[in-house]
């Protein structure tokens, strides 16, 4: 057990995009995730300052992602970020340092005055964050998935009161 004081959540940078890559595919047990970091990343809604990582003592544990993606509604476009993937070295897991990586990943979001974080994981995770299925906000997906790991967080207040309409995840989500 390593001591959450030690990690150090920064900015990804081009030195780590190998540790990333590795990290990735031992978490979720396939390069296909870690594929779809490398496409987001040479995307036109990668955001550099939203690619972080707990390192200790340089070692990579941890990454998480927050990429622009859209809220399609019939009067407008809102943009939102998607957080896609989160991951954790296995031998590291249920340690905080996923935990830790959401809420410093959030507040930098809010930092760059971004207003929705849109996820699709484990209900009983992201609820402790103030996610809520984006079913109650009015928001289906452009994906399949099933309502309950389809998620929304509002960073600033009511930022989707009264929007109804299509989260639109790019291309490169289709394969996942």
């Amino acid at each position: 057990m390593i001591a959450l004081k030690m990690i150090d959540i920064i900015p990804e940078s081009n030195k780590k995009i190998l540790a990333i890559h590795q990290l990735i595919t031992e978490a979720f047990e396939q390069a296909k995730i870690a594929e779809l970091v490398d496409i987001i990343r040479k995307s036109e809604n990668f955001i550099p300052e939203l690619s972080l990582v707990a390192v200790e003592k340089e070692e990579v544990l941890g990454h998480i992602l927050f990429s622009q993606i859209i809220i399609a509604t019939p009067n407008q476009n809102i943009p939102a970020l998607a957080l896609a993937p989160l991951a954790v070295k296995p031998s590291h897991q249920r340690q905080g340092i996923g935990s830790r990586l959401v809420q410093v990943g959030l507040s930098k979001c809010r930092e760059l005055d971004h207003a929705i974080v849109i996820v699709v994981g484990n209900p009983h995770y992201y609820q402790r964050f103030g996610f809520k299925t984006a079913g109650e906000f009015g928001l289906q997906s452009s994906l399949s998935f099933p309502d309950e790991v389809f998620m929304a967080l509002e960073l600033q207040p009511a930022a989707l009161k009264n929007i109804t309409g299509s989260v639109l995840y790019p291309e490169y989500f289709q394969n996942l």
